[in-house]
Order: C-alpha cells, then structure tokens, then sequence
C-alpha cells in the first residue's frame, strides 16, 4: 500500500510541470520586442485586406463622391425611398456585403489577417441612446466566427468614433475631431470599447483592438488637438484592460496615422503602432522613420491601411514593407466597378440616375420634390446592387491580387 502510495504522489508531482506547461502557454496572439507572435511562440507577418465600405460605407465606392459619408449616403438613400425602405437597404447590405464565402475566398489566396472597420453609430444608434444595442454585434460574431473557421486573423478598427476623430467624410462626423472637443463623446468611446473588449475578451481568433482610425486630419490645430491623443488612448486602453487582458491594442499616429511624434514611451506591454501610408514613393525612407520609432522602443509596428494604386506600386510597397519585417493590411477588398481591390462587381443598370440626383442641388425642399427620380425606378436600381454585391456576382481583379503576392485559388500561394 506504501509503494502504491508512493507511486501515485510521484505521477501526480511529474505530471504538473506539464499541466502548468499548458497553462503558461499563450491562447492569443502576442507581442515579443519587436515582433508580433502567433500564440504558438513563431513570429506572425500579418498579411491581410481591409474590409472596407461593409460597415462604414463611404461615398467614393458606391460612386456617389458627393454623398460622401455614411450618414450622407443614408441622407440619400431615405430621401430617394423613406426611411423605412432605407433601413431596409442598410440590413439587407450588411448581411451580403460580406458572407462566408467572401471571408473563405481571402483565405484561399493565402492572406492570413483582415482589418474589420466598423462605424461606432452601429452600437450606439438615436445619436449613440442605446450603448448597449446587441444588434451590431451580429456583424462581428458573424465574421470572427468565419475567421475562425477559416483560420484568419482579425484586427478590429473603430473607424468612427462618438463625436469624431478625424474630422473628414471617413469618420462619419460633422467636419470637425469633435471627439477631443467632448468629455461625453470621449466616455462613450471608452465605454464602448470596454464593451466590445467583454464581449470578446476570450476570442482566440482577434488579434486585437485598432482604437480610432486616422485621428485629427492635418487641417485642424495640430498643436492643440495632437497632446490630446496619447492621453485619450490611455483612458481607452485602461477601460480594455479592466476587462480584457489577452489582446493587442493598436496605437495609429495623429494626421492620418502618420505622426508618431505624439507619443511618449510605450505604456501597455501588449501594444502595436500602426501607421498609414498612401500615394508615396516606395523607397526606404518611406518607412524609416516608424522603423526608427520600432527600434527605439522595441515595439511591434504595423501598416494597417495603404493602396488605392496602381499594381506595381501596390506589389512594389508591399516589398518594401516586408524586407522591413513589417505587417500590413492594404485597402480595400471589394469595390464597385474597380480594379483596386480584391474582387469588384459592376454597376447597376441606371446607377447614373442616383448619381445625378446626388450631384444636384437639394439645398431645401424644393430641390428635393423636383429632382427626385419615381421610387420605383429607384428601388429597382438599388435591387439589382444589393444582387450584384453578393459573392458570387464578384470577378477577382487577378493584377492587384498578384501584387499582394497572392494567385488565384488553386495556383501557387506565395509563402
């Protein structure tokens, strides 16, 4: 009985070192000096897409530049077909714009990451009344559930916060950073952050938060708006902590995340500098400066947002950020009647009707009685795009594939 006794005490001791072996060992991707890492241990090169105009839709991809804002193209839409059919519109949008086969199809070309932007008006509708409205987070269970099968990466982007934090058509806000203006616009936007962080906080899939897309474009005073930064980043990282301790926070640069002078020291030990770049030159010294800033602090960087370009500019940029070792994420994956992006799909029969109506003045009441177009022309037309946005109405753009390094599915898959 001794000898038994003994025998088991002495499993029991060599079987632990193992068991807390498996607890130590990461579930979530993670930061290692410089580098980010997969939670296996080997270093992770985010290669990805931006899922852009899904849930912020902007006025250029639906070729309406006049309407340049979600709430300018709802403006629009509601005053062409009443804001019930417009509603309508939107729900129908959302759930085709981006389905599973769409996130399949990303895998299959062999990117391994998305960047999913999202309009913080979803979460916080009648002028941000219900924070804690579930219905947008359908969108992203949806996705993360799909990157989850598929085995993709996902990057969570608040790309218009309450108040606003760029001040231009992107961030969906009245033409100014209001939200560096509002302690209440500042206090939603932590509030909701800390709600999404909860609700995902054991997501081993996410990769992490990109707190505000693009903030404080550079004509507004940058001399009093940028201090401003760095502290409200603080306060947001503080609200995801309280909850989630297990995800990456991304910090993007002030002027169209181009500007690291605003920050001091690194002050979270699982956080990422992410940095934009569009219509440049393709030469190192493009990059040194956010390599530089990667040296000094031993902190990861990331390219989450850059194209919009010609393929060989697109393929040229994208080598350039890999012989750096930096990650990145170009823009966008799908877009009306383009051939910069992923897949592209054409344009409804009489699009142009809603385009004029769009370009005309519609200053009062008078401008909007006589240039309306018959509804049911109007519905008709917007039928049809809500048919052709789907997946299977898509035709890949092969060159921007290939200048992301990718080939179409069943050809080889650059490693």
């Amino acid at each position: 009985m001794r000898i038994l006794s003994i025998f088991c005490v002495l499993v029991l001791f060599l079987s632990v070192p193992d068991s807390a072996a498996q607890q130590a060992q990461p579930r979530f991707v993670h930061v290692r000096g410089e580098s980010i890492v997969a939670p296996d241990g080997s270093p992770l090169l985010l290669r990805g897409i931006n899922l852009g105009n899904w849930l912020v839709p902007e006025g250029y991809m639906f070729l309406l530049d006049s309407a340049s804002s979600p709430r300018l193209i709802n403006n629009l839409l509601t005053e062409l077909i009443g804001p019930e059919d417009a509603k309508t519109f939107w729900r129908t949008f959302r759930d085709t714009y981006i389905s599973q086969a769409d996130i399949g199809y990303i895998k299959s070309l062999g990117l391994n990451s998305i960047r999913v932007p999202f309009n913080a008006r979803l979460f916080l509708p009648e002028e941000y009344g219900d924070l804690w409205s579930q219905e947008p987070f359908i969108y992203l269970d949806r996705v993360l559930a799909w990157c989850r099968e598929e085995g993709l990466w996902v990057v969570l982007d608040m790309h218009c916060a309450p108040g606003g934090q760029t001040g231009d058509n992107i961030d969906d806000s009245w033409g100014y950073p209001f939200l560096f203006e509002s302690a209440a616009a500042q206090e939603r936007t932590v509030e909701l952050w800390k709600r999404i962080a909860g609700r995902y906080a054991h997501e081993p899939i996410l990769v992490g938060y990109d707190l505000l897309n693009e903030p404080i474009a550079h004509f507004f005073d940058q001399e009093r708006l940028n201090p401003r930064l760095e502290p409200l980043y603080k306060r947001i990282v503080a609200g995801i902590r309280s909850v989630d301790k297990n995800h990456l926070v991304f910090l993007g640069g002030a002027q169209w995340d181009t500007n690291f002078k605003v920050f001091g020291p690194p002050f979270d030990d699982k956080a990422v500098y992410t940095f934009h770049r569009y219509w440049c030159d393709t030469t190192q010294a493009m990059v040194q400066e956010f390599t530089d800033f990667r040296s000094k602090h031993s902190v990861p960087i990331w390219l989450g947002e850059s194209g919009e370009n010609t393929n060989e500019w697109i393929a040229s940029f994208r080598r350039l950020l890999e012989r750096n070792n930096i990650g990145w994420c170009f823009w966008p994956y799908k877009r009306m009647d383009a051939s910069r992006c992923i897949v592209t799909f054409g344009r409804p029969g009489g699009w142009e009707t809603i385009q004029a109506y769009a370009r005309a003045c519609r200053s009062g009441y008078g401008g909007i009685r006589a240039g309306r177009p018959p509804m049911t022309v109007v519905r008709k037309i917007l039928d049809e795009y809500l048919r052709l946005i789907q997946f299977t109405s898509c035709r890949p753009n092969e060159g921007y594939i290939s200048a992301l390094g990718c080939s179409l599915p069943g050809g080889p898959v650059r490693k």
